[in-house]
């Protein structure tokens, strides 16, 4: 039985053939909300409110590995890590809403999830019957996406809204660690095709205004995703850890402790054996978005030194995929 998993790069509502599975997944079928979120009218009134109503202190920007859907069942020691993580936090200020930037949802612009009850979408195939049953009933935030919508717009950032849009798995599966509950409303924000770490860095910061709000941004991505030798050898979830990988994982690891943002923007010419790493690099890129969310490696007179980033975890899970979670407060 092959395992798939989706990179998705066009409608949420095309239908998917799972290799494995006699049975086809579809995209969950959802209720459109009103014609208003279709073609919205942005006023400023939304970072008004936003403005008016800071927090005792920021909320934390954070890049979460989401590895294998398997994660959302095998929870090895990064899904307890990012549960404890959490917990704490949540103790000290509960979050208004999480958004989160996943590599699964790739468009043709940075378009925003608006349904105020996404579905749970289990966009991969191959996997055990149990993980298909999982729901992340999370409500949405629609008055937040017209905000997001604005402060894109205010970057120069093309965007739209997406009435449709389910939560993907690289979503739901981390905030099932996070927020188990699922009763903070939470949104994604789409991947732009043709992307890079400059312009992906550039969202986060165009985001940043929320964290003001209560509101944790989210990259949600894999520090090492080679999924090529990962199905050629499906190595067990605690097998040894592939030099490379760790070799990868520690550079990006000392280049943040040295708030080396140009050698990490260079990464693909500059980390050891990053092609190798990140054969394509969607999965790479969510970490620049909480990046610039947290104005990471910003250069200002009167910026204080920022603090280092905080790991959750180095876990390598089957050998190939690096787990790395992060806060960046």
């Amino acid at each position: 039985m092959r395992w798939v998993c989706l990179v998705q790069r066009t409608s949420a509502a095309a239908e998917l053939r799972y290799i494995g599975h006699s049975r086809t997944h579809t995209t969950p079928p959802m209720q459109p909300v009103p014609s208003s979120h279709t073609s919205p009218s942005l006023s400023s009134e939304p970072l008004r409110r936003a403005a008016a109503a800071p927090q005792a202190r920021s909320s934390p920007a954070l890049f979460i590995s989401h590895g294998s859907p398997m994660w959302a069942l095998e929870p090895g020691q990064t899904g307890p890590a990012l549960a404890a993580w959490a917990q704490t936090e949540c103790a000290r200020q509960r979050p208004s809403a999480v958004l989160v930037l996943s590599p699964h949802w790739m468009a043709d612009c940075a378009a925003v999830m608006t349904h105020p009850q996404p579905a749970t979408w289990h966009d991969f195939g191959g996997f055990p019957e149990p993980l298909y049953r999982l729901q992340y009933p999370a409500p949405g935030a629609p008055a937040l996406a017209q905000q997001v919508l604005q402060l894109l717009q205010a970057a120069g950032i093309a965007t739209r809204p997406d009435a449709q849009r389910p939560f993907d798995h690289g979503a739901w599966v981390p905030l099932r660690y996070l927020l188990p509950k699922a009763d903070v409303p939470a949104l994604q924000v789409a991947l732009p095709h043709g992307y890079g770490p400059a312009e992906v860095y550039a969202m986060g910061q165009a985001l940043a205004p929320l964290r003001q709000q209560g509101v944790w941004l989210v990259g949600s991505g894999s520090m090492t995703h080679n999924l090529h030798e990962f199905f050629s050898s499906r190595p067990a979830q605690d097998a040894e850890a592939a030099d490379y990988v760790s070799a990868f994982a520690r550079w990006v690891e000392q280049r943040l402790l040295a708030h080396e943002r140009e050698a990490l923007l260079n990464y693909r010419e500059l980390a050891p054996q990053a092609a190798r790493a990140h054969p394509t690099d969607e999965h790479f890129l969510p970490l620049f978005f909480a990046l610039g969310a947290a104005a990471w490696g910003q250069s200002a007179a009167s910026q204080a030194e920022p603090a280092p980033p905080h790991y959750l975890t180095c876990e390598v899970m089957h050998r190939y995929l690096a787990m790395d979670a992060l806060v960046l407060q």
